[in-house]
């Protein structure tokens, strides 16, 4: 029978499969759930293990709660978020799993539904949250912040090049009134740039969404602590896989991985280790592996996709 369309097509999946080395009696996390696409890969190749799936998205987990049916006595989903990955297995009373893997992409589906906010294609309330019962949404973002913490967010977040010019005019048309709707806020970008760069492929309103939108879910700051978090549970040889999809994710997912691949912190001049730290991964891919021609035909939106993948030393 012809599996039901989810809407989301799993990036670098064999890519990523091959990454965690799968034992069938093993225990695996998916800790970016989405619409299941990785995890039921992963539960067809297990004969008795164990998957975890978590997801901050309510629905994600109930798309997934249907899409992993048939595998339900191996399936634990849980509502929540992964920069709290270590309270989430503890109190599921997990100590050590053989492999975890984090898409941080957007799922297509929240990309898709205009009524969450994240698309600038679609006119829908600034809304962005991952986490549809969070506090912080985007109209907050965009309607209270300081003009020097919009710049910032989106210089740093978006590495958008006329981020004062778009942080001032955003700022300037909310004095008339609360902005309320994606489009807007995407008027309000082109407005705010030149012509030269309006002629560039790249849309206009296409950084700035991002800024607003890994504002509005903490998403980097979520990224140290659960990679820390995901070398500590590794059983020994067990495997970290970890999909980006900008230069900021990469870049810290790069730094903090190498981080826990570093043991002894000493000067040089030591002549014995004084501070006992011991690695806690070892990098297995120097480079990131980015999708194939294939891939790339059939899913445009892994283009921008790299995978890095790790392996728990026995410290």
């Amino acid at each position: 029978m012809e599996e039901k369309n989810y809407g989301h097509k799993p990036v670098l999946l064999e890519e990523s499969l091959r990454a965690l080395d799968i034992k069938p009696g093993g225990t695996y996390v998916d800790g970016t759930l989405g619409r299941a696409g990785h995890s039921l890969a992963i539960l067809r190749r297990l004969e008795g293990g164990r998957l975890i799936g978590i997801d901050r998205d309510q629905s994600a987990i109930d798309a997934a709660r249907e899409r992993l049916a048939d595998f339900a006595a191996r399936v634990t989903l849980v509502h929540g978020n992964f920069q709290d990955l270590g309270d989430i297995l503890r109190d599921l009373g997990v100590r050590r799993v053989d492999g975890m893997l984090f898409d941080l992409g957007v799922s297509s589906p929240q990309l898709d539904e205009p009524e969450r906010g994240f698309s600038y294609m679609h006119d829908a309330p600034l809304d962005m949250r991952m986490d549809t019962s969070a506090s912080l949404d985007a109209a907050q973002v965009v309607n209270t912040w300081s003009y020097e913490e919009l710049r910032r967010i989106l210089y740093e977040y978006g590495e958008e090049r006329f981020a004062p010019q778009i942080a001032r005019a955003i700022v300037r048309r909310r004095e008339e009134g609360p902005i309320a709707a994606t489009g807007e806020l995407v008027e309000l970008i082109r407005s705010a740039m030149p012509a030269a760069a309006l002629r560039e492929k790249q849309h206009p309103a296409k950084r700035t969404f991002q800024a607003v939108r890994i504002a509005v879910n903490g998403e980097l700051e979520a990224l140290p602590p659960m990679l820390e978090a995901a070398a500590e549970a590794l059983s020994p040889g067990g495997r970290l896989a970890v999909i980006t999809f900008h230069s900021l994710e990469d870049r810290i997912v790069k730094q903090t991985m190498r981080t826990l691949a570093t043991g002894c912190t000493c000067p040089p001049e030591f002549p014995v280790c004084v501070c006992g730290k011991k690695p806690k991964l070892r990098l297995l891919s120097r480079r990131p592996t980015a999708a194939g021609p294939e891939e790339l035909q059939e899913n445009p939106r892994s283009r921008s996709a790299k995978l890095r993948w790790a392996e728990r030393t026995g410290y």
